[in-house]
């Protein structure tokens, strides 16, 4: 089957309009990416979701699936680096087609956009300091009010801690590194990110952090997010993570990128 596929079959439309009167007329995300020939796609940087490499450019497992979906489209993938609590207005004001950064599908978060089904899945880890929050084993040890526990401004993991720890403080930062490394200084006992991003901490910083418990909690499914009202494009964006689940890319890659350390030397800063 040639590259051009199903999914640019259902973008195509009669007569092929030009793309200012495709999006003057409120046509389908989809075929405006095909008129204009580039697809946009909104991520922040989550390792190993999307990370920068030595050469500042973008690498991880949400480029992979971006720049495939933009090959069987028969486009230029250009991902749009943003800040994650600012992501979604961004996509409501049409600064990008899509959403491909592994954000998990909420409830609260379909109150403003449309998702896909999924093409990932995911779960919450936490890492912790060995010196000053040693040998807990599950999350209710970090229970304590004189516990502070850190995490990225945006994501789903505030609103689980205060659930599932409510007597510790939660403190949120603009990325990881930063929540990262108020642990690392002792400033804060323990960071919840979604995996494997903490295990690698714990592989970074052997002993000063470690993981208290390996299985991943808060099970998440990830999906494409687009504007709402737009069936045509939510359609052939299923069809093509079902097909893309269906012939083991997302599988393989997901492999790649959550269960190796083989990029590790690409990353910048290691």
């Amino acid at each position: 089957m040639q590259r051009r596929t199903f999914i640019a079959a259902a973008a195509a439309t009669l007569g092929a309009p030009a793309l200012a009167r495709a999006q003057a007329s409120g046509a389908p995300a989809i075929e405006q990416v095909r008129q204009r020939g580039v697809l946009r796609a909104g991520l922040s940087t989550f390792v190993p979701w999307a990370m920068r490499d030595r050469q500042g450019g973008l690498i991880g497992f949400e480029l992979d699936v971006g720049n495939r979906l933009a090959q069987d489209l028969g486009v230029r993938y250009e991902p749009q680096p943003t800040q994650w609590d600012g992501i979604i207005p961004a996509l409501l004001a049409g600064r990008f087609d899509f959403i491909i950064g592994g954000m998990s599908i909420t409830a609260p978060r379909l109150e403003q956009v449309d998702f896909s089904e999924h093409y990932s899945t995911s779960g919450l880890l936490m890492v912790a300091n060995s010196r000053i929050a040693p040998n807990h084993t599950k999350v209710a040890d970090f229970d304590r009010p004189d516990y502070t526990l850190t995490c990225r401004r945006g994501t789903t993991v505030a609103g689980v801690l205060g659930r599932l720890a409510p007597k510790a403080t939660v403190r949120q930062f603009d990325d990881d590194a930063q929540a990262e490394q108020e642990v690392l200084n002792g400033r804060a006992h323990a960071w919840v990110a979604s995996a494997p991003r903490p295990m690698f901490s714990a592989l970074n910083h052997p002993t000063a952090m470690y993981v208290p418990f390996k299985e991943p909690f808060e099970p998440q499914r990830e999906g494409i997010a687009l504007r709402k009202n737009d069936p045509t494009t939510l359609a052939a964006l299923n069809e093509w993570v079902r097909a893309r689940h269906a012939d083991g890319f997302l599988k393989a890659r997901r492999a790649y990128w959550f269960e190796t350390r083989e990029w590790a030397s690409q990353v910048a800063q290691g």
